[in-house]
């Protein structure tokens, strides 16, 4: 037994068991079917009985899965800033967080495609309490978030993932992959919460905070999907906060979501990463005299890139546009893009309900604002 156990994803000496148990499962042939219809399931199979690493499955296997999924349900992914990063060295990417699986699948996708280190990533263990999902979660190099957990649960558990992570970096050169956040973004604002930073600081090694971050290499990262596949499963949580009710998730909605995620439509998506942090922890520290103003304006530094390198698309000047009864950013769509997003907005919501209708605007108009606060040309 190892201190990270309850966490960490599986060693490649584990890769080979784990598969062979999963062969005959009916999600691993869907998977299968999914990403190589013309394959017959005895090749698979014995394709995944000769595999013994986690590279490998990720890259002969998922790395395929994800390809087919952007072609079902995409019009491509593109991507911007990764010719900055170095082969061979691992990075935190921290990123902003639209969708629980897809996000770091397509991180990774691009990772593959430059030649980089590829992440293990953070995932929350509510999303995989099947055993399936689970194997298949640290097949894919995903270690745990422990939820639910009572305050002194939840600090132990905080020191060991941040730990974790640190030890992953600095030990294992691997990259890792976190949200900015606990939870998707639901209303489009997208924000670096100060808990997530604490968080990685539990592991801190140096007699200034600052210093222990500039180690871990953080990269923000943005990512923009031009239609959200979640986009009406998340007017429920955004209408239960508008009246300061507390929301109950339904039974299985998590998984629902995940599926949703994956198959649903996406149009365009587009990953951007940024510049490695680095000259910004001798600004912060000069200017910010304790550890907690220190910490605030790191977010800030973090959100500052991701809000301005966001990509937006025509739905997002529609919405603002439709939200704000403006014809300001008409020249940025055309009036078919604007039937189609006005059609899918009556289609997926009950626009007779203010609130919801103003959540689901909301949702693609808030980049639109937030990139505003840093520039007039947004184009």
């Amino acid at each position: 037994m190892t201190k990270f156990d309850a966490i960490r994803p599986f060693y490649d000496s584990e890769v080979n068991e784990a598969l062979k148990s999963l062969l005959h499962h009916p999600m691993m042939k869907a998977m299968m079917d999914f990403t190589f219809p013309e394959m017959e399931d005895e090749v698979w199979k014995e394709q995944l009985s000769r595999t013994h690493s986690i590279r490998d499955f990720q890259v002969n296997f998922v790395y395929q899965s994800i390809q087919r999924v952007l072609e079902r349900s995409s019009e491509g992914l593109t991507t911007s800033g990764f010719e900055k990063l170095e082969p061979n060295t691992s990075y935190l990417f921290i990123s902003n967080h639209r969708d629980i699986i897809l996000d770091t699948s397509l991180l990774n996708v691009s990772l593959i495609d430059h030649g980089l280190v590829m992440t293990a990533s953070a995932i929350g263990d509510n999303l995989v309490q099947k055993d399936f999902l689970l194997k298949l979660s640290k097949l894919n190099r995903n270690f745990l978030v422990q939820r639910g957990l009572s305050p002194r649960e939840l600090l132990q558990s905080s020191k060991l993932m941040s730990e974790y992570m640190y030890h992953l970096l600095s030990k294992e050169n691997r990259s890792v992959w976190i949200a900015q956040r606990e939870g998707r973004t639901k209303d489009g604002n997208d924000a670096t919460h100060q808990g997530v930073l604490k968080m990685l600081g539990m592991a801190n090694d140096e007699q200034r905070g600052m210093d222990f971050f500039k180690k871990l290499k953080i990269v923000p990262v943005s990512i923009s999907y031009e239609y959200d596949p979640t986009d009406a499963l998340k007017m429920p949580q955004l209408i239960a906060l508008s009246k300061d009710e507390v929301y109950i998730k339904e039974k299985n909605e998590d998984f629902i979501t995940l599926l949703s995620g994956i198959i649903g439509q996406k149009k365009r998506i587009h990953i951007h990463v940024g510049d490695v942090l680095d000259s910004e922890y001798e600004k912060i520290i000069f200017e910010n005299d304790n550890n907690n103003k220190q910490i605030q304006a790191l977010a800030q530094v973090i959100d500052d890139s991701i809000l301005l390198t966001y990509k937006l698309w025509p739905t997002n000047f529609i919405a603002y546009d439709i939200l704000h009864n403006t014809t300001k950013f008409s020249n940025l769509y055309d009036e078919k893009e604007r039937q189609l997003f006005e059609r899918r907005l009556e289609m997926r919501i009950d626009a007779e309900n203010e609130t919801m209708r103003e959540g689901f605007l909301a949702m693609y108009a808030n980049p639109v604002v937030n990139k505003l606060k840093y520039t007039n040309d947004i184009a």
